[in-house]
């Protein structure tokens, strides 16, 4: 069960006003602050140095943390010895499975609804090793310099068991998963194996890719401190309500005894979640009744926080001869352990993008002893668009067609597998804009056509998409001043994408307040809860959430505005929010201010919470971000060195709220979709388990020289079934990527690369 199914539950019999054929929101249609590109309002606080990340707040007598990690896959601990670490400078405690507190196992994501642990392992509690690199002991020292040097004194024997490592060896016995994020791992329409042997034209192929890591800028980081039986821990989280909703869990005490502080987070893509580090540090903290800081070294962080892991995937596409599809298969399997459930969706694309008269889709998992897997931006679909959009590339070669023209030939009329509406869907426009931006009349069809004296040129394109999700139960609070001035609060959070921003925008509309008079608040348990910060469904979860706010507040404050009100007797349906207070939208005589409501009322404040209705939106329609990549590469015939030369991305992902972070979180997906395509690959040894590559020397993202300028444009056409017509756009942009790359280095080269990364001794 994922936190999907969660959802899904949570929406099941809910009784709400709100339909799927509701009217459109009414700010949709309306422009103001949402839409105009107001610069991030924490920017001024993270350039002065102001912004408090969570391995910098201040305690006194804090001790520091150092983590030690096993060094085999699979056995258990024979002997420990401590002595040496104990006796060091400085150290106040050495924390093993024989002296951390007792603590239940933490429950994984879809086990509860608010569930948050990475799996359903025991931490620290027993001498059993589960995986290369499981944290065994915890140093606490007065500094840090003296917490990792103890750590390097404590001694560890292993008594070694025989462990699944290898993903071949694995495979042999893989298996379909219970569900995949909430759907069945398998899907078929129609006899998909026997339309492609009798299609006039067909692909069928294998595709790779390999496990990722995540390495945001922020080492993942804790600060704890326990009070009198409560728990404060300041963290770089996506999750807070979850995480202390499982912490509790894990301690025996009352969620409300934990709270979990994280207004900054310095990148996330899905690791910022919780993992054995808050644990860890809590234990420690409580431990010695001390406030403990644990940073993860960046070697920590690919030792025990998870990240993408590696897929093998078939895609086989039949044609007819009018070069529409008469079969689409979308096969593989995934590497998972079995104390996670986090298997990689990459067939999701598929069952959605194409017409086919027959549909095969189907996913696999092989269990390994490794560490658990989990989200890293846009799970699956990243991964999945390149082999399925690969391809689609490859049968338009075998068909002597445009690719672009296929794809217009299989553009579906409701969605392809469940038979729904789309919600919205302007794919098309994307790539008809997209293209004229980039000059793709001007592509050469034929391999290895053009030059540029010994760098071969190359272009190519390929779909993006990501679909919209809204998660239930966010609620919002909005406090009104009478000097006019809104606090909007929930517990979200803001990892650089300008969450904070761009809600302030749309609460400035929604009150019908200038910006400067708005402020909110976020990432703190203490305040409504909020929705993770995954799936690209964080803007649209709060965004219902502060209509609901609104929309109650409008409606107290009819009722405290009294009959003598110019006001009385209208419905909040009939009014709008202009002018600091609300104006009858027939007659904008009738109007009246919020501080005059107020003061009548004899209130300095009003202060309304309400939760947003469930996303029963997605019961209906089939909703989704879209996107068209363009890609220029130059590929060096001598040392088949890869230079990414020229980039468009062309989406279609619903109402743009604020263009210019809108930009930077595109341009932020396609740069990681480069690394993916050109660079990244966490080195998995497979005779011990372990990763070899454990740092940024070794584990190459893209810099600023890999980086070309990047073009981003995008429809901006309203979703009039979503909040303010928007569609999630943090994941969209890596999607489809590798798959552009990668027909780019075919159309430059002549040679056809099926596994990730694309490095230069694949293509010599």
């Amino acid at each position: 069960m994922s936190i999907l199914d969660s959802a899904k539950q949570a929406m099941m019999g809910a009784i709400v006003r709100l339909t799927p054929d509701a009217p459109p929101d009414p700010l949709i249609g309306r422009h103001g602050a949402v839409g105009s590109q107001l610069s991030r309002i924490d920017g001024p606080l993270k350039v002065a140095g102001k912004a408090r990340f969570a391995a910098e707040v201040p305690y006194d007598d804090l001790l520091f943390a150092a983590v030690l990690f096993s060094r085999v896959a699979r056995g258990r601990i024979t002997s420990l010895d401590t002595s040496g670490a104990k006796a060091a400078p400085g150290v106040a405690l050495v924390m093993t499975y024989q002296n951390a507190p007792r603590m239940g196992a933490p429950k994984i994501m879809g086990e509860s609804p608010m569930a948050g642990g990475p799996s359903n392992l025991p931490v620290m509690q027993d001498d059993r090793i589960h995986w290369n690199g499981q944290p065994v002991a915890v140093v606490l020292a007065e500094t840090q310099e003296q917490a990792d040097y103890a750590k390097s004194l404590i001694r560890i024997a292993y008594e070694v068991e025989p462990a699944i490592t290898s993903f071949e060896a694995a495979k042999a016995h893989a298996h379909p998963p219970e569900s995949v994020l909430g759907e069945p791992p398998a899907l078929e329409t129609g006899d998909a194996e026997a339309a492609l042997a009798e299609a006039a034209f067909r692909v069928d192929n294998l595709y790779r890719t390999p496990r990722h890591n995540h390495n945001a800028i922020e080492l993942h980081a804790v600060t704890v401190v326990w009070d009198d039986g409560s728990l404060t821990i300041h963290d770089a989280s996506q999750m807070v309500h979850q995480t202390a909703w499982t912490i509790a869990d894990m301690f025996g005490i009352g969620e409300d005894k934990v709270r979990v502080i994280s207004p900054f987070v310095g990148g996330g893509f899905g690791g910022k979640c919780m993992w054995y580090h808050q644990v860890l540090a809590a234990a420690a903290s409580k431990l010695a009744e001390r406030p403990v800081r644990l940073v993860l070294s960046r070697e920590g962080v690919f030792r025990s926080v998870g990240g993408r892991t590696c897929t093998e995937q078939r895609v086989a596409l039949g044609a007819k001869a009018d070069g529409t599809l008469a079969a689409l298969i979308h096969t593989g399997v995934v590497a998972m352990t079995t104390h996670n459930s986090c298997p990689e969706q990459f067939s999701f694309p598929a069952r959605h993008l194409y017409a086919a008269d027959a549909i095969k889709l189907a996913q696999e998992v092989a269990d390994m002893d490794m560490l658990a897997n989990t989200f890293m931006r846009a799970p699956g679909e990243s991964v999945g668009t390149f082999a399925l959009e690969s391809a689609i590339d490859e049968l338009a070669i075998a068909m002597n067609i445009d690719p672009i023209e296929l794809r217009r030939r299989c553009e579906p009329e409701k969605d392809p597998t469940s038979g729904a509406e789309f919600s919205s869907r302007h794919i098309i426009e994307a790539y008809r804009r997209g293209g004229e931006r980039f000059g793709w009349h001007r592509r050469n069809p034929v391999p290895r056509s053009t030059r540029d004296g010994e760098w071969l040129i190359g272009h190519g394109v390929a779909t993006a998409t990501y679909p919209y999700y809204r998660m239930p139960g966010a609620g919002a609070r909005i406090t009104l001043s009478a000097d006019g001035h809104a606090l909007v609060q929930i517990a979200t959070h803001e990892m650089g994408m300008g969450t904070a921003t761009v809600q302030v925008q749309h609460a400035a509309d929604r009150l019908g307040l200038p910006i400067h008079q708005v402020s909110f608040e976020y990432g703190d348990t203490t305040l409504p809860m909020g929705t993770i910060a995954g799936g690209s469904n964080q803007t649209a979860s709060v965004v219902a959430a502060v209509r609901a706010a609104s929309d109650a507040l409008f409606d107290e404050l009819l009722r405290l505005a009294g009959n003598s009100s110019p006001l009385a007797g209208l419905k909040a349906d009939e009014l709008e929010a202009r002018d600091g207070g609300l104006v009858s939208m027939q007659d904008p005589t009738r109007a009246e201010n919020y501080a005059a409501i107020l003061k009548r009322a004899g209130r300095d404040e009003l202060a309304i919470e309400a939760s947003a209705p469930p996303p029963i939106e997605v019961q209906k329609y089939s909703m989704h971000s879209y996107g068209a990549q363009f890609c220029e590469v130059r590929v060096n015939e001598t040392t088949g060195e890869t230079r990414v030369s020229r980039f468009v991305g062309s989406f279609d992902t619903g109402r743009i709220l604020n263009p210019k972070t809108a930009a930077s979180q595109f341009r932020g997906g396609i740069i990681m979709g480069l690394g993916l395509a050109l660079t990244e690959e966490t080195m998995f040894d497979e005779r011990t388990g372990r990763i070899m590559n454990p740092s940024l020397a070794e584990y190459h993202v893209p810099v600023h020289l890999d980086v070309p300028h990047i073009e981003v444009i995008w429809n901006d056409i309203p979703d009039p079934h979503s909040p303010l017509g928007l569609h999630g756009i943090g994941e969209i942009g890596i999607t489809g990527v590798g798959a552009a790359v990668a027909n780019a280095i075919f159309n430059a080269t002549g040679k056809r690369i099926r596994e990730l990364p694309i490095t230069l001794d694949k293509l010599l």
